[in-house]
This record gives structure tokens, sequence and C-alpha cells, in this order.
């Protein structure tokens, strides 16, 4: 064991010293236009004994070598990207930089200085990549050398957000100005809403505090879709490009995709989140003056509130009626003299109310009634991923509950009172486009059609109405925050939308409450012997079993829906499973599809 620890080392030695390493540069692209934003230096062995670079580096660890490696990887990138100068041309330069070398107390302060005066490259232009790969552990002295490289001029990025050991520690200590969220969340983002979600997750939170996001290990173009639509500004991976000797070509294809942070206005369809209804606002930027900002609400009447964005970003929010009173009036009349000097960041207001574009128009409402009283009636402000995407009127928001409510009533299900079938379909295609992780059950009586023949549709309708019954029972007890969701698709079919962690509860709460009641439904007699005689509708006489229930449970937490019809179809095979476990046993059945 020691003498292939010697071997090692005396390998990674030997190639540290003869410098047998390349550097590969892969582009980072802009969302924007897909013209190149910076180009990524990537180590890549030449020859040496090792196979490739993740095994070098691991290797170096091991060996206390890491350092010196790490160092040389640095200078090559430096040097590589100033040999090809005008091919780069001023776009920045991304190099990966480990935290063990940046706490190493041999680690010699302001080496990468000398590289890049020596290169003649800018400090403004070199970004400085920091693995989330490595353990940090002395966060304050960590903290300290990143203060110390961004007073130089660096910018700073955490390379593989999420895969590592800092998390949102890290996050918190270093500030970065780049997030790189690692590939593992980005590949087969398009399949996953458990990906999806945490990315835009990400996402939401770096745009608020203004780091620019980079989604790595981009390999498919609906992998680039999935990551266009969320409004991720930068983007890098093979889908794109390759790493090379040589730089790529200035500008890349992108997939078309509707553009970051258009909402549709609200229409017949009762789409119920505040992204629906908000509309698009004239904004100004935050070092605009008092004048131009004046000329705005002049120039447009209508206009009550004047968001403030920086890089798409909300920064603040300029109100008609408080501006004008406050900053262009002002006590006695000298407002806009006093203030004339002054740039709109330093004359705009915080909003009163900030909500992400999936909130529920109810919510949203809520939380407006609970602002103080001279912000009761502002605009609410709506962000997606974190980046502006419009503000809503209090009076449109009114509107909206209104026709909601208008229409989920044109929609129930006269005898059970549930939203009937177009109502659901709108709900499941909400949530889909919302990439909300939830099960759907669907629940079927077993042998309703004799029941109903022998015992009458007045009872069929009484049994109907008792199932709707239990299934609101069943929500009101495992689900007190508004998430979940029952419909009455038609004749015996019921649909439930529930948390993937409790549907199997749920389920089995409605079969215990429906399976209780059974007397009411078929007599004493008929309970005790657990069958019934009746004829069927050849005219014969036949023994059936008494009514049961099928639960069909679809999930996409882990499974990828398309669509209300692809999860119809995959539905009706999960719940035709249920029928025949509930026929071979003669009992309720629940079976849950767990593909994905």
């Amino acid at each position: 064991m020691k003498t292939g620890l010697k071997k090692d080392k005396w390998k990674i030695l030997e190639l540290i010293d003869a410098n047998n390493l390349e550097v590969h540069f892969q582009p980072v692209y802009s969302a924007r236009g897909g013209a190149v934003y910076g180009y990524e230096a990537l180590s890549r062995v030449k020859f040496g004994g090792i196979d490739d670079v993740g095994s070098l580096f691991r290797q170096a660890r091991r060996e206390h070598l890491i350092s010196q490696l790490d160092v040389l990887c640095r200078e090559n990138a430096i040097k590589r990207a100033a040999a090809l100068g005008p091919t780069l041309g001023d776009t920045l330069l991304f190099i990966n930089v480990c935290p063990d070398t940046i706490m190493d107390p041999a680690h010699r302060e302001g080496i990468t200085d000398e590289f890049a005066e020596e290169a003649c490259i800018a400090k403004e232009r070199i970004i400085l990549e920091i693995t989330e790969e490595t353990a940090i552990h002395n966060y304050k002295s960590f903290q300290k050398a990143m203060v110390y490289y961004r007073d130089r001029g660096y910018k700073i990025a955490i390379d593989d957000f999420g895969a590592g050991h800092g998390g949102l520690k890290m996050l918190s200590i270093i500030e970065p100005d780049f997030v790189k969220i690692d590939r593992h969340f980005v590949q087969k983002i398009d399949r996953s809403t458990i990906k999806l979600n945490l990315v835009d997750a990400i996402a939401a939170v770096c745009h608020r505090m203004g780091i620019k996001v980079v989604a790595e290990g981009i390999e498919t173009e609906e992998e680039c879709r999935c990551i266009l639509k969320m409004g991720i500004e930068l983007l890098q991976g093979y889908f794109l490009h390759k790493p090379a000797l040589l730089p790529s070509e200035a500008v890349v294809a992108l997939p078309m995709v509707a553009p970051a942070g258009t909402v549709p206005v609200l229409n017949d369809t009762g789409q119920r989140f505040i992204g629906d209804v908000a509309k698009t606002a004239h904004h100004i930027d935050p070092s605009s003056d008092i004048v131009s900002a004046l000329k705005l609400f002049l120039n447009k009447p209508d206009l009550r509130t004047v968001p403030v964005l920086w890089e798409g970003r909300l920064a603040g929010v300029l109100h008609r009626s408080r501006f004008v009173e406050h900053k262009v009036l002002g006590r006695f009349g000298y407002g806009i003299h006093l203030n004339s000097a002054k740039k709109v960041s330093e004359l705009m207001e915080q909003p009163s109310l900030v909500v992400e574009a999936h909130v529920t128009l109810e919510e949203a409402a809520q939380r407006m009634r609970a602002r103080e009283t001279q912000h009761l009636y502002d605009d609410i402000c709506v962000l997606r991923s974190g980046l502006f995407a419009g503000v809503v009127a209090i009076s449109d928001l009114i509107e909206a509950i209104t026709a909601r409510s208008l229409i989920l009533a044109r929609g129930a299900n006269p005898l059970t009172g549930l939203p009937g079938n177009e109502f659901i379909q709108r709900e499941i295609e909400m949530r889909l486009s919302r990439n909300s992780h939830f099960d759907v059950c669907y629940i079927d009586i077993n042998h309703f059609k004799p029941f109903n023949d022998h015992y009458g549709f007045a009872q069929g309708d009484t049994v109907l109405k008792a199932l709707g019954g239990v299934i609101e029972q069943a929500i009101s007890e495992n689900e007190a925050r508004g998430f979940s969701f029952a419909g009455h698709i038609g004749g015996d079919d019921f649909i439930l939308v529930v948390r993937p962690q409790i549907s199997l509860r749920t389920a089995e709460m409605i079969i215990a409450g429906f399976e209780a009641r059974r007397q009411e439904f078929h007599g004493r007699e008929e309970c005790l012997r657990g069958s019934y005689a009746a004829r069927n509708r050849r005219g014969e006489e036949e023994t059936f079993p008494l009514i049961s229930l099928s639960v069909g449970i679809v999930s996409t937490e882990r499974y990828k829906i398309e669509s209300y019809a692809h999860l119809a179809s995959v539905a009706t095979e999960v719940k035709q499973a249920a029928k025949m476990q509930a026929a071979s046993s003669g009992r309720s059945a629940i079976v849950k599809d767990r593909r994905g």
C-alpha cells in the first residue's frame, strides 16, 4: 500500500515538473442572443500515466500536492488565454481554484496577480471558480481570502453548487458574483420535477441577491429549453459546445422559447395563479433622474406604479401619488429642486407586497389585506424565478378572483357539488405548468352498475353524495393548508389531488370512511352476508359483492407528466390494476404507480 502511494506521488510530481497538462476552453453563452459571455479554462492531462484530470486531482489531494497542481493549472490557464489574445477578445475567463490551495499556509499571496500582470490580462476579466467539492473547515479565514481577491478586482463564482459540502452557508459567506449549478441537477431536468423545482428555487434565491446563475452540463435541447424558460441567464454544456483547444464561434443558435417573465392575461379558463394576471409594466433604471421618472408618469396617466429594475431584478418602485407628493412637490413645493441631483435609486421605495408567480390568487389577496392601510391599494409586484414578471392592480386581482368563482360555480357537479370534469382538467394543467409535486388519486366504485340496477338510482345518488362527503372529510383531516383538490369526473369516478407524502394515507381514510357506511347503502343483512342476490342485465339471478372502492394513484414527484391527457392515460392503467386487485381479493384496493 505504501509503495503504491509513493508511486502515485512520484507520478504527480513528474507530471507537475514536466507540465504535462494542456488547457481547453469551454464557452459560457448568454441566454440573450446566444453570444459568448466567457470561457472556462479546463486542464487536461496530455500524458504521464494518469487517465484523466479528475483522477489527477483526487490523487494530488491524497498526496498533499493539490496546491502545487492547482497553481500550475491556474498559471497555464492565464498564459494560454494571453497567447490566444484577440481570439478570446474581452470575454471573461473562468478559472477553477481549489479551496485547499487558498487555505494552504504555504500558498504564496499575490501569485495570481503576478500571472495576470505578466499576461497583461485585467483582473476584472478573471472569475475565480471556487469548487464546492471540498469541505471548508475555517469559514472565517476563507471569507477573508475571498475579500482579498475581490478587493484586487477578481470576480468570484461558486462552482458545482448543490453537489458539495457548503451549500447555502457557502453562498451566504462568499456572496459570489456567479453561481454555477452542478450538472447533476441540470441533466434530465426536463423529465424530473424534483430537479426542476430545485434549480428554480436556486435561481430565484440568486436572482434576488443579484447573483448571476450559470447552468452547467446542458447536454440536450430539451434541457436547454427548460433552463431558458426559467430565465437563467448563462448556459454551458456539451449541447452548446464541447471544450476545445481553440475557442469556439462567438454565437450559438439557442432553442426558441417564450421570453422569461412573460405571462398570459386572465381569460375564461379559470387559471388561478397571480402570475397569470400579472401585466408587464413601464419600468425605469435606478440611475435615471427625477425628471425622467416624472415624464414617465405624465406621459402615462393611468400608470400607478413604476418598477425600478436593474438587470431584470426588482430594486424598488415609484408610486405615483407618493412620488409626486413627497419627491416632486415636497412639503413647501420645492421637492423637484431639492431632489434634482438625485437618482431614482435614492428616491424609490421598497414595494409593499412582492410575490412569486405561482402564488394563488386567494393567497395573494390574503397578503394584500395584511398590509398597512396606506399601502392597501398599491399594485402587487410579481416575480418569476426571482426576476421581475409584472404587476397586478388590486382591481385586476378582485376581477380575477370573481371570474374564478363564477367558473367554479358553473363547473360544479350538481349532485355532489364538487368541481366537474372541465374544471378538473384546468386544475391539473395549472399544477403541471407550475411544476408542482403532487399525487393524483383516481377513485372508482366497484360493482356500482349492478348496485344501481338493484337498489335504484335514488340510492345510487345517495352513495355518490356520501363518497363526495367522505373525500372532502379526508381532505380536511389530512391537509389544512389548501393544497388538496377534489373533483367529480362523472358517474362513479372521482379524482383527488394531494401531496405525495399523504396520498396513501388519504386513500386509506377514504376507503375506511366509505366502507363504514355500507350498511346504510345495502342494509344490515346484506352486510352480514357480505353480498346480495339480484338479477343481472340478462335477467338471471346472480350474487354480487358489496360495493367497494378502487384507487389508482399516479405521482408527478418522480414521473414526468407532460399533460392532462398524458396523466389520464397513465391513470387509466393504474386504476385498472387497482380494479383487478379488488376483483381478485373481493375488497377495496389501492395501487400506486411509482415509475420514473
